[in-house]
């Protein structure tokens, strides 16, 4: 079982969240102008209709994790798995090993930070991170360097049942050069689901900026909350 010192704590793999709330809206964009956005990287969109991307934005409260409790937003893309070649045609095939790149990832917390760079290599920055999660409509407000970047709201959606069940992820993460993949799992509880179902208000700053290029806002594919537990494997260079 691997183990690592983050700021003189033994951390121990697979870290552990045992309690979160998990909200998202998921957004059809170019997928010439997403590709150009995670170019760095080396990986490359799962286009799920022709010329046609996924990008979503998810804020999370973590309240009880081995990484302590904070804040998080996340812009992520679906991409195909590292070296698969491209489909001929778009549509659910190209879901079936597809992966969530996680391009940008503010926390508010300085711990979280530094485990998530040095252990998986997230981009994990510094920002502030204001959530409003009391009533059924979820709220993020989200500022860097005193700048605005996204005011992001998450309207109820209509309860979906069944017993948590672990569902297998997969995220990718660049960080210095490194593209990693990292194994996780999460099991779902009072997830609510509608089509549509996020409004969202882009500041100045250049992450609004080029989320504005991807052609947001605009109406969202399908939005979720939930509560979450989830456990994060060893990162695995690609």
């Amino acid at each position: 079982m691997a183990s690592h010192l983050i700021q003189g704590r033994t951390i121990t793999m697979p870290v552990r969240v045992t309690d979160a709330t998990v909200c998202s809206a998921t957004y059809a964009v170019s997928a010439d102008a997403a590709r150009a956005v995670i170019a760095y990287s080396g990986l490359d969109v799962a286009e799920v209709l022709p010329g046609r991307a996924v990008c979503t934005l998810v804020f999370v409260e973590y309240r009880d994790s081995d990484l302590d409790s904070y804040h998080e937003f996340g812009v992520t893309f679906l991409v195909r798995p590292p070296g698969s070649p491209r489909p001929r045609a778009s549509g659910p095939a190209t879901l079936r090993n597809a992966g969530a790149f996680v391009h940008w990832l503010p926390v508010d917390q300085g711990f979280t930070l530094e485990a998530g760079r040095t252990l998986w290599g997230f981009p994990k920055e510094l920002a502030d991170i204001e959530l409003r999660l009391s009533s059924p409509y979820k709220r993020c407000i989200l500022r860097k360097d005193g700048r605005l970047v996204v005011d992001m709201l998450v309207k109820p959606g209509m309860p979906v049942g069944g017993a948590a069940a672990a569902t297998p992820l997969t995220a990718y993460t660049h960080l210095d050069g490194v593209t990693r993949r990292v194994p996780a799992k999460m099991w779902a509880r009072g997830m609510r689901v509608r089509p549509g179902g996020a409004l969202i208000r882009l500041g100045n700053h250049p992450v609004a900026k080029e989320l504005s290029e991807l052609g947001l806002p605009k109406r969202a594919l399908i939005s979720t909350s939930l509560r979450a537990s989830m456990t994060f494997g060893a990162a695995e260079v690609v």
